[in-house]
């Protein structure tokens, strides 16, 4: 996967912010937040490898959790971002702390990362995977006719969003069926996703947790394995928010990834530095 296919939006000025989404979304996910953030740093959203606008990666190259670390720390090195502030959501929230457990990372904001599930959950969610995988075997428009109706909708604003979500924008929320199109990238990495745990050693840069307390894709009590895994982070509960909190609640959202930025650019002087 070489890093110069990889599609991303940049903008704003200042130290780096790199944003990274969950399994089945793209950049647009961090739209909410970018106007706060780009305020204030050089913001890069990031489609990974194979969602949104980025190339599907070749069907016998490496696609899995380590090859999407590798990328993303190759697209920070052909971009020159040394270091930077890296912030991810679920799938994303995992790459970031993977990269930050290399050194490669200013602070990490992790937002429902995967990783930290009990091992019955993780169960459960390998067979969802194995379902998708038998779903891909549908003609497509059946599946896209099914991920369109009333009762999936519904179901898709449950699971995706959380108390407070504005009505303007789960109106059109839906699965994207498409993704289940025979060896489409989703299909490929839920597995990956599905039994992945986080066993990193070693963390040494400034660390937030963020967790929506109405996450139904990872539940928040997955945050107290985060807390126990990576002992110095700090955790925010984020009330009122499903698994993309960033709709739910850009504002706390963008203020928790503001915060953890500042954290790491205090020196032990105590005065702030690039802000």
């Amino acid at each position: 996967m070489n890093p110069w296919n990889i599609v991303y939006d940049r903008r704003g000025a200042g130290t780096p912010v790199v944003l990274l989404h969950g399994l089945g979304h793209s950049r647009r996910a961090w739209d909410p937040v970018v106007d706060a953030l780009a305020a204030r740093h050089d913001v890069v959203s990031v489609d990974l490898p194979g969602f949104g606008q980025s190339p599907w990666p070749a069907a016998d190259a490496p696609y899995d959790i380590p090859a999407l670390v590798r990328a993303v720390s190759g697209l920070c090195d052909y971009l020159g971002l040394r270091r930077p502030h890296l912030v991810g959501n679920s799938l994303g929230g995992a790459i970031a702390l993977e990269l930050g457990a290399l050194g490669a990372a200013g602070s990490v904001t992790a937002f429902s990362p995967i990783g930290f599930s009990p091992a019955g959950e993780t169960y459960g969610r390998r067979l969802l995977a194995f379902g998708a995988g038998l779903a891909s075997r549908v003609p497509e428009p059946v599946r896209l006719a099914a991920a369109d109706s009333p009762p999936a909708r519904a179901v898709a604003r449950r699971v995706l969003r959380g108390a407070d979500a504005d009505p303007a924008s789960v109106r059109d929320l839906r699965f994207d069926a498409t993704m289940l199109a025979p060896g489409s990238p989703f299909l490929r990495l839920a597995a990956h996703v599905a039994g992945y745990v986080y066993a990193a050693p070693g963390l040494a840069c400034p660390v937030t947790i963020g967790w929506g307390d109405l996450d139904r894709v990872l539940p928040v009590r997955a945050a107290r394995r985060a807390g126990a895994r990576i002992p110095h982070a700090r955790h925010v509960r984020l009330l009122g928010c499903g698994h993309v909190p960033m709709y739910d609640n850009p504002v706390t959202v963008g203020d928790t990834i503001l915060d953890t930025c500042r954290a790491a650019e205090v020196p032990a002087g105590g005065l702030a530095v690039g802000l």
